[in-house]
């Protein structure tokens, strides 16, 4: 899957890790609503396409994993800010 890179010069290989950091970095830089969103830019950096078959929960379940998600939050990130702003679409 990722015969690729012994094909890329030194140069090329600086450049993509930069270019993935860089990735990594904006996607865990999101804060408050942004968080909770579907990121197909961070899945975009890898060279093979997002995946047309992924599966999504049905609503009870996704509303559980969000706040299973949230409630984890609250435990790695205990004394982040909190903000009552509402999602604005």
């Amino acid at each position: 899957m990722d015969e690729d890179l012994s094909e890329l010069s030194r140069e090329a290989l600086i450049a993509e890790v930069r270019r993935l950091r860089a990735g990594i970095r904006e996607h865990r830089d999101s804060t408050m609503h942004a968080l909770c969103w579907h990121h197909p830019q961070l899945w975009g950096l890898l060279p093979e396409p997002i995946p047309r078959d992924l599966a999504v929960p049905d609503w009870p379940q996704f509303l559980r994993g969000c706040v299973k998600y949230r409630e984890s939050l609250e435990r790695e990130l205990p004394d982040a800010p909190r903000v009552a702003r509402e999602y604005g679409g």
